[in-house]
């Protein structure tokens, strides 16, 4: 019976201990002490709830908890001190199955409390219980206030990277509380390694692609995140590049010859696989030709034709021809007569009649025998006469001996003027008849007239594009091998009336032309550096060609630029195409790359009849049997072609070594009367068309130059230009600028289509009297190379012209004919090649020539050409025009050995 009766007398002392409780605490909700029955004072407290580790986020206060069972009483302690009682808050509740009271208390703590204990212990709590029977003392938990900081420790950066190869990015997050979690992003989308084993992050949070492919190129982002913020670090771009390698070789192609020697190629790609993303190109030639012999047949009879009618021998005769097929060279002939006759029956025999008859008709065949050695007689006669007419001058010494000497002129028929040397002679009624007018509807044309002498002795003619000039006072005449049209922009307009040069530019001042023969000659449009050189014999003889040489403007023809492909010249074009050539000629153009051929695949494009560009040369590759050669100097192409058109160098740039020259040019108002003051900044290629051009603009504009020309390397580094001007007296000038700098596009500058880019900075002086400006001007690449540009000079009084200093520095002709447009003399040279150009055992021939003239690249290309010595020369005069000391040529001629070294000292006088 007891034993029934305790549970239910526990549950009544428990209702009334509550009871009592509830009435203990009507003064104070707070009162965290209580008594418990006598049924459960033998019991020690019991936590069923423990305050736990909190992070204060914010200014917002957390919450601690304790729940005990069964406790009289329970109090916190923070940092060991109590907590006053006024701040628990308390409640009681009964433990349905166990029949236990319970008491649970909780409090707040703020950032304000946590902050006063700063760089002592951490700020801790601890929850005490007590019973009748004791004590007990809960965990600790730990208040820390949580943050996150901005900048990341270590950043992930960008890599180049093979295909299949290991790339490993490195991340260290902002220091934080609680720790940063890190996650990793590729084009903003988030990396999950469980759905692709290719990722994998480590415990130290980098991440490691295993195996690169293609798609894993992008941008790259650590993203570090806890309760209080997300942090995004810069982000880092992999780039997954893959080397070119060579395909097969194709089979050999047939023979080219039908009969005889011949070649036969084969070829191969570099599509095994396809360079991307600036992977490497394939090393090594992509054709390969092999000579080949192709067997040449016998001859082989026709059939025989019919039978003749009976002569009057009473013979007949019938015939056939050794040709099906024809023998080829090496193949035999065909064996047997190629003729065969037989006697006629006596009835097909014609009766014949010796008298009057046979005598008239001999007479008559001795008649027309002679008739016609009389008309072959004239024929002959005024076909030597026209030769005579075109070439007696060109077999005058006077032309071959020397380039300082006037020629003489035979006149071909009275009334035609023709000086004498050293004398002055009248002027001829006739002068006209010594000028022909070219037609520019067929690329060749015939020469009707008469070649006059070249210059005088007192210096070179220039062929410019305007009227014939009259006989100089001493004699002498200029040479024009044909007649020149005296408006420069007739010219123009009437070449682009014909078919294939509507697309060219009518810019008179960027076009030169000329009327040229066997002699050659040279074309150059000013301050460009783009100059055509025709050597002697490049034009046939017999042949006379009106030429023009031409700059295109880069918004009036597109290029198809792809990939990482920059324009390093101007677009030149030398006409008119299709005119045939005896050798090549040399097209000279200014480039912007830094010439190192490991940094870049240079190739030069053509465009054909249609429009469109075509690759005819790859620099560093190029065949000896195409008809494209070039020569690559630190800040000028050479070109050698056998053939005229529209060329434009293109460049590809290999790795981020790759770097175009920029020309940095500064310019300013030249009269400000204003409290605004412009200083515009151009950025354009470092050619010097591009110059010319920007300088033509300005002075339009009404500017000037205030300071030296900079040149700047910008690299393929996907990074922008930025510019930036400081150090400015504040007390007189301030920037309008609302940023600290301003920046141009990385793909606006390197794919070389737009010619004009710049930056204008607006300043503003605080008063009209303020006219001296000091400041510092800043142009850099970002993580790459800058510039900086002191600036010193007063605005009012510095009134520099554009074009006083820097345009117009070539005063050169624009086109000069004949010998005057060289500088070794016609004679001379003849005798350089005939020494230089047989072999010679210890090495001193044309070889010898190229090494001393370091051209030693170019001696497959050399003696590919019927006189090496010839096209070494072309190239020396290219190079040398404007600067070239003969007497340095001929001391090279005289360190090989050569007597005709002593040719190139004779005084201007003794030649």
């Amino acid at each position: 019976m007891p034993s029934l009766l305790g549970p239910f007398v526990r549950a009544a002392l428990l209702v009334l201990w509550l009871v009592f409780a509830g009435f203990t605490c009507t003064g104070s909700e707070h009162t965290a002490t209580a008594t418990l029955p006598a049924a459960f004072s033998d019991l020690l407290p019991h936590f069923q709830v423990e305050p736990e580790d909190e992070y204060i986020v914010k200014n917002k206060p957390v919450t601690l908890t304790c729940r005990s069972s069964p406790a009289t009483q329970i109090y916190f302690k923070c940092n060991s001190e109590w907590v006053h009682q006024d701040d628990h808050l308390i409640e009681r509740t009964v433990d349905p199955a166990t029949a236990q009271p319970v008491m649970q208390v909780t409090i707040e703590i703020t950032r304000q409390q946590v902050e006063k204990i700063f760089g002592l212990d951490e700020y801790w709590c601890q929850c005490v219980a007590w019973s009748t029977t004791g004590t007990q003392k809960s965990q600790k938990a730990y208040i820390r206030i949580a943050y996150l900081r901005k900048n990341f420790e270590e950043e992930p950066q960008g890599k180049e990277a093979a295909l299949d190869q290991e790339v490993l990015l490195r991340c260290h997050p902002p220091e934080g509380v609680p720790q940063a979690e890190v996650e990793w992003q590729r084009n903003e989308d988030v990396i999950d390694p469980a759905s692709d084993p290719n990722f994998f992050i480590t415990a130290d949070h980098n991440l490691v692609i295993k195996k690169a492919r293609l798609a894993d190129t992008g941008n790259y982002t650590c993203v570090a995140k806890n309760i209080v913020a997300r942090r995004k670090s810069a982000s880092a771009t992999v780039l997954v590049y893959v080397n070119g390698g060579w395909s097969t070789w194709t089979t050999w192609s047939s023979c080219s010859a039908v009969c005889g020697r011949g070649w036969q190629k084969r070829s191969r790609s570099c599509t095994n696989p396809t360079p991307l993303n600036g992977g490497t190109s394939c090393e090594g030639q992509n054709v390969q030709k092999s000579a080949c012999m192709a067997t040449c047949p016998d001859g082989g009879w026709s059939e025989w034709s019919k039978w003749s009618t009976c002569g009057a021998d009473c013979s007949m005769w019938r015939t056939r021809e050794c040709t099906q097929p024809s023998p080829g060279t090496g193949g035999k002939d065909c064996q047997g007569l190629d003729l065969q006759s037989l006697n006629c029956t006596s009835e097909q025999c014609p009766q014949t009649v010796s008298g009057a008859e046979d005598v008239a008709l001999y007479v008559g065949m001795v008649a027309v025998a002679l008739c016609l050695t009389l008309l072959l007689i004239v024929v002959v006669l005024v076909y030597r006469r026209k030769k005579e007419g075109l070439d007696a001058d060109v077999a005058d010494s006077s032309i071959l001996t020397t380039g300082f000497q006037p020629m003489g002129i035979k006149p071909s028929k009275p009334g035609v003027w023709a000086p004498r040397p050293r004398r002055p002679p009248p002027h001829s009624k006739n002068s006209h008849l010594l000028t022909i007018q070219p037609d520019l509807t067929t690329t060749t044309t015939s020469y009707q007239g008469t070649l006059r002498s070249r210059h005088d002795t007192a210096g070179k003619f220039s062929m410019t594009n305007g009227p014939l000039l009259d006989p100089l006072p001493n004699g002498s005449h200029t040479l024009h091998n044909g007649k020149l049209n005296a408006d420069p922009a007739e010219f123009v307009s009437r070449l682009s009336t014909q078919t294939y040069f509507k697309t060219l530019p009518r810019d008179v001042a960027n076009t030169s032309y000329g009327t040229f023969n066997f002699l050659g000659g040279r074309l150059t449009i000013p301050n460009t550096g783009i100059s055509l050189l025709i050597p002697p014999e490049a034009i046939p003889r017999g042949k006379i060609y009106e030429i023009y040489l031409t700059v295109q403007r880069k918004e009036d023809l597109r290029l198809p630029l792809a990939g990482c492909q920059t324009l390093l010249s101007s677009v030149v074009s030398c006409g008119p195409p299709g005119v045939v050539l005896s050798r090549p000629v040399i097209l000279s153009m200014d480039h912007c790359s830094d010439a190192c051929l490991d940094n870049w695949a240079i190739r030069l494009k053509k465009q054909n009849y249609e429009g469109a560009w075509e690759d005819v040369l790859l620099m560093g590759e190029e065949l000896v049997s195409e008809p494209y050669y070039c020569q690559l100097e630190a800040e000028t192409c050479r070109l050698l072609s056998e053939q005229l058109g529209t060329f434009a160098l293109v460049g590809e740039s290999l790795h981020m070594g790759a770097a175009k020259r920029l020309r940095l040019v500064l310019f300013s108002d030249a009269y400000c009367s204003t409290l605004e003051y412009n200083i515009r900044v151009y950025c354009m290629d470092d050619t010097q068309d591009v110059f010319k051009e920007v300088m033509q603009m300005e002075r339009q504009l009404g500017g000037r130059l205030i300071d030296e020309p900079h040149v700047l390397l910008f690299k393929d580094s996907y990074h922008n230009l930025r510019l930036s001007i400081h150090d400015m007296p504040q007390a007189h000038w301030r920037s309008k600028l609302l940023a600290g700098y301003q920046e141009i596009p990385f793909y606006h500058i390197w794919n070389g289509s737009q010619r004009y880019l710049h930056c204008t900075f607006t300043l503003e002086r605080l008063s009209l009297g303020t006219c001296e400006l000091t400041c510092q001007l800043c142009v850099w690449q970002v993580e790459g190379e800058g510039q900086s540009f002191s600036l010193d000079f007063n605005i009012a009084k510095d009134t520099r012209a554009v074009d006083s200093e820097f345009l117009l520095m070539d005063s050169n002709a624009t086109a000069l004919a004949g010998p005057s447009a060289f500088q070794i003399p016609y004679l001379i040279r003849q005798k350089i090649c005939s020494s230089l150009d047989a072999p010679c055992p210890n090495g001193a021939d044309w070889r010898m020539l190229a090494q001393r003239l370091k051209l030693e690249r170019h001696m497959s290309f050399f003696a590919s050409k019927a006189s090496p010595t010839s096209v070494i020369l072309d190239l020396w005069e290219a190079q040398h025009f404007h600067s070239g000391n003969i007497n340095q040529l001929a001391t090279v001629m005289a360190d090989i050995g050569k007597q005709e070294a002593m040719i190139f000292l004779v005084s201007d006088g003794e030649c």
